[in-house]
């Protein structure tokens, strides 16, 4: 079996960074751990087996960008750049805190291979778009990645983002959705509910397939956790590059992929892991190092 089509090593390291994500959390006191987690195999297969990129020359001019529209979701971006290279693992202990290049939600000002400051949910496609048109003017033929939440699909700016790109003919545009069909807030339901929501799939019943084909994009499925069939859709995107289409990437998901204990519950999305919790986290992935 070829290195092309195993799998264990990215399993692996997926799992490391689902652990990564929900102790750096627990000990900062403060993050994200279910989008981060649904979104963990596709970033761990775009950094590890997708995208051009040189951690140690962090600007490199033909690297591959990925921008992480849903910033929130940061430490999962940060863990995947820590287990390739661009930072030392043990500085994610410094998640969230003062002076810290791993802030809440990404800073490209603070930490070298980030492409963009996200956070204000619905800006990232719109970043992303200008990096491809520019990429377009001059010639430079890397791929731009720019992974959206379904939630923040709900943005109008994301609309009008992808309203623009196919006029501008945009092929080394990727969009990634994390279709994970749960957000922590929804619509109101009703007395008591007035606050939450229903935070079931935002989408449930739109042919999100069908609208992004309407408005000009090439659009792909993948399953979000199966890493033969992530990786062979985000390549088949990447080939498009010269193409005059952008491409959506539908990425089917789970939130809080990875853990019995977070996978499908809306409260995990910004959840504290209790010592317990982390116990049975690591336990269930494998995880020998000591609990404190």
């Amino acid at each position: 079996m070829s290195a092309k089509t195993d799998y264990n090593e990215l399993e692996q390291l997926a799992r490391r960074g689902r652990w990564l994500v929900i102790s750096t959390v627990a000990r900062s006191g403060a993050g994200h751990v279910g989008g981060p987690m649904s979104a963990m195999d596709v970033m761990i297969a775009l950094y590890f087996r997708v995208m051009k990129v040189r951690p140690d020359e962090p600007r490199w001019p033909e690297r591959d960008r990925f921008i992480l529209s849903k910033g929130h979701s940061a430490i999962g971006l940060y863990t995947v750049m820590a287990l390739r290279g661009y930072l030392p693992v043990e500085e994610l202990k410094t998640f969230d805190k003062e002076r810290s290049r791993l802030q809440g939600h990404p800073d490209m000002t603070k930490l070298p291979g980030l492409e963009a400051s996200t956070g204000s949910l619905g800006q990232g496609l719109s970043v992303g778009l200008g990096i491809a048109l520019g990429a377009r003017l001059r010639g430079n033929k890397f791929q731009t990645f720019v992974m959206i939440g379904d939630g923040e699909l709900q943005e109008g700016m994301v609309w009008e983002a992808v309203h623009v790109a196919p006029r501008y003919k945009l092929g080394n545009l990727t969009a990634i959705l994390d279709w994970n069909c749960l957000q922590q807030f929804g619509w109101p339901l009703g007395p008591g509910e007035e606050n939450r929501g229903d935070k079931r799939n935002p989408w449930a019943g739109v042919d999100l397939k069908g609208i992004f084909e309407k408005f000009g994009w090439r659009v792909l499925e993948t399953d979000g956790h199966d890493f033969s069939k992530i990786i062979s859709t985000l390549e088949e995107a990447k080939s498009f590059g010269d193409s005059d289409r952008p491409t959506m990437v539908l990425a089917h998901t789970i939130k809080g992929k990875g853990l019995r204990l977070t996978e499908g519950k809306y409260e995990w999305h910004s959840k504290i892991a209790t010592k317990e919790e982390l116990k049975m986290a690591a336990k269930e992935l494998g995880i020998e190092e000591l609990v404190a």
